[in-house]
């Protein structure tokens, strides 16, 4: 039996020996490395904190304590230490594990958190319910877990948290406040790609510098030498310390909003880390203690990916069937050749610059490329400054982070109708990432937005062909676009539209007609050819934009009797909702809009296109949705078998 085997509690660790511990690491990375090598996931920021993992685990009681993890995807080991080890293979699969942590999987998870640089006002929270003798129950039967005076509160928080806004307001509020929280900052420089940070970089390069730890140590010395005073000159080395520092260094930012601060501690160095951490729970306010980690640690190709460390490691590419591209290299591709010939064009990316296609823009023009770390809220806000200036800027960001920074896309953008362009990755269902990744929101948002331009391409060609028409906008526009691969064109047979206009993908006789949004456009299409091999022939338009919509569709669509919108975000404010608005605004248009998308709900860890098909926006379930309603409403005059009358037909779809 392996150490490994032998850990089903975290006070399992406790048994082991300093070398054991050195042991149990290596088996810890090599499983972690075994597992998401087969199932995908965050490989780099989990190796880097394996000792650190353990270390806390070592010096805390977890659940009784509440160890927060920041951001979220770092918590492997944790899961793997406190008795998930037996399904860690079930890792971001359906019915499986979560990639993050999880409140449903287990009582050690307090917090369900993809998103950086929460959990610092987690903790400030957390904390001040603790002061006020309550605080969140562990599973214990009895009310002693609440108001325990001896629990403890710890964030880790890393792999590049500390760039995010957020972060700050909380250290601001702990500070002043004077809450009893442990912030172990894993410092490995990096969140995706290397961290944009002044803190980061300076703290440890000055806490490590030579100069600084040798001028210390003479100081010691030469106080201890004093006759008779020695010790109590010694005794008063703190603030002896604190001057010299001020003199060597920048004043200490974390001391400077009332947190202590001790380290750096090497972050591979397990007996260092309990001992800093059983040091820190007897401070009786806020304290960081900052760990040193190395990103990808104890496995090679991790260690030699210098731009991201294999931070999520891609176990295949998603153009696995033919003819299928990618939209973000497509996006990509197309931004590079603007650039060549717009030098106004600049890209800007929250810490994110691979993940949403931006490297090559960066390699190319690194004058006109910004990474401002996880602040998303400041990247659109200064995309607003820059579009003020002259500049056309381009924010390049997934969905799901987008929503956290709305306020400055409404009112700091498009209240000025600034032309900043909005492109979109991850729009819709992504699936493997869980719920809090799903980028469900984005049309609800967006559609709301006065002044904004919002595209919809079905296709990667129709990424480019957006990209072009959004920057000779006079104000805001906004792409979207999934992770899914999807077709080089739909319908090549079909004419190309250029600029706002709609794209009518198929010809229909029977008054109805399916409105495909974005990758369901190629549902829909596919949906029209079943439909029309059971005697039901359906127009399909791929509307392209989806605000405004085109006012030639809009007098199309106006003459049909039905028209279904299907769309990869939510239904209430969706496209379905505006067009059916759109429509009823015609005074000759009696048709009835059906909305299908998504519920308002959170959806579980699965594959993009299943969960799709579950809520039957898929080519079968369109197909069945159709064919039921027109057999319901007894629609005649269209071949319609019995079966089909009866929302069967003679096809298993």
């Amino acid at each position: 039996m392996t150490l490994l085997e032998k850990i089903n509690q975290p006070s399992d660790l406790r048994k082991l020996s300093s070398a054991e511990l050195a042991e149990l690491s290596e088996e810890i990375r090599q499983f972690i490395v075994d597992t998401v090598t087969v199932t995908g996931g965050h490989l780099g920021s989990n190796l880097g904190a394996v000792e650190l993992t353990i270390a806390m685990h070592l010096a805390f009681e977890s659940p009784k304590d509440i160890l927060l993890f920041d951001t979220g995807h770092q918590a492997y080991v944790h899961k793997i230490i406190t008795g998930r080890r037996p399904r860690f293979e079930t890792l971001r699969q359906e019915g499986g594990l979560s990639g993050y942590p999880s409140k449903s999987e287990s009582e050690h998870d307090w917090i369900e958190n993809s998103h950086a640089s929460t959990a610092l006002s987690y903790a400030y929270g957390l904390a001040s319910s603790l002061e006020l003798g309550r605080g969140p129950a562990v599973g214990l039967t009895d009310a002693q877990s609440a108001s325990d005076s001896t629990r403890y509160v710890v964030a880790l928080v890393g792999d590049g948290a500390l760039t995010g806004g957020l972060a700050y307001e909380a250290l601001n509020n702990l500070g002043h406040g004077s809450k009893k929280v442990i912030i172990v900052w894993n410092d490995n420089g990096r969140s995706y790609a290397p961290t944009i940070s002044r803190l980061s970089s300076s703290i440890t390069r000055i806490r490590l510098n030579p100069t600084y730890i040798q001028a210390r140590s003479r100081v010691r010395q030469v106080l201890q030498e004093f006759p008779k005073v020695g010790p109590l000159a010694t005794s008063g080395l703190v603030s002896l310390t604190a001057a010299l520092r001020e003199a060597i260094e920048p004043r200490v930012f974390f001391e400077s909003l009332g947190v202590r601060y001790t380290g750096p501690i090497d972050g591979h160095d397990i007996s260092a880390m309990e001992y800093a951490f059983r040091g820190a729970k007897e401070w009786q306010g806020p304290i960081v203690v900052h760990v040193v980690t190395h990103k990808g640690h104890g496995y090679g190709p991790a260690e030699a990916d210098e731009v991201q460390c294999l931070h999520d490691l891609k176990v295949a590419s998603i153009l696995t069937a033919a003819n299928r591209e990618s939209y973000t290299e497509a996006f990509s591709d197309k931004l590079c050749e603007i650039g060549e010939r717009r030098p106004e064009v600049v890209a800007i990316t929250a810490a994110m610059p691979s993940p949403t296609g931006l490297l090559r823009f960066q390699d190319r023009f690194p004058d006109r490329f910004y990474d401002v770390g996880i602040a998303e809220g400041h990247a659109v806000t200064g995309a607003a400054g820059m579009a003020m200036g002259g500049l056309r800027p381009v924010v390049a960001i997934y969905s799901t982070f987008l929503t956290r920074a709305f306020d400055h896309v409404n009112l700091d953008v498009s209240l000025h109708n600034l032309p900043v362009t909005f492109v979109i990755d991850r729009a819709g269902v992504t699936g493997d990432d869980g719920p809090s990744h799903n980028g469900v929101l984005d049309l609800v948002e967006m559609l709301a937005v006065p002044n904004m331009t919002v595209f919809a391409p079905s296709s990667t060609a129709e990424v480019g062909l957006a990209l072009e028409t959004s920057l000779d906008l006079p104000g805001p526009s906004a792409i979207r676009f999934p992770k899914t691969a999807g077709p080089h064109l739909l319908a090549p047979e079909v004419p190309l539209s250029q600029g706002l206009t709609a794209r009518r993908l198929h010809e229909g006789s029977s008054g109805v007609a399916i409105v495909g949004v974005g990758k369901l456009a190629e549902v829909a299409l596919e949906a029209a050819v079943r439909l029309e091999e059971e005697g039901l022939s359906v127009a399909v338009w791929d509307p392209r934009v989806v605000k405004p919509f085109d006012p030639a569709m809009l007098a199309e669509l106006s003459r049909c009797s039905t028209v279904y919108v299907a769309e990869d975000g939510f239904v209430p404010g969706g496209v379905g909702t505006h067009l059916r608005y759109a429509l009823d605004g015609l005074p000759e248009s009696d048709a009835e809009v059906v909305e299908l998308g998504l519920p308002i709900a959170y959806e579980k860890v699965g594959k993009a296109d299943a969960i799709l098909s579950k809520r039957g926006l898929d080519a079968v379930g369109l197909a069945r949705r159709v064919l039921s309603d027109s057999a319901a409403r007894d629609v005649d005059g269209f071949g319609l078998s019995e079966l089909a009358r009866e929302g069967r037909t003679t096809k298993p779809f």
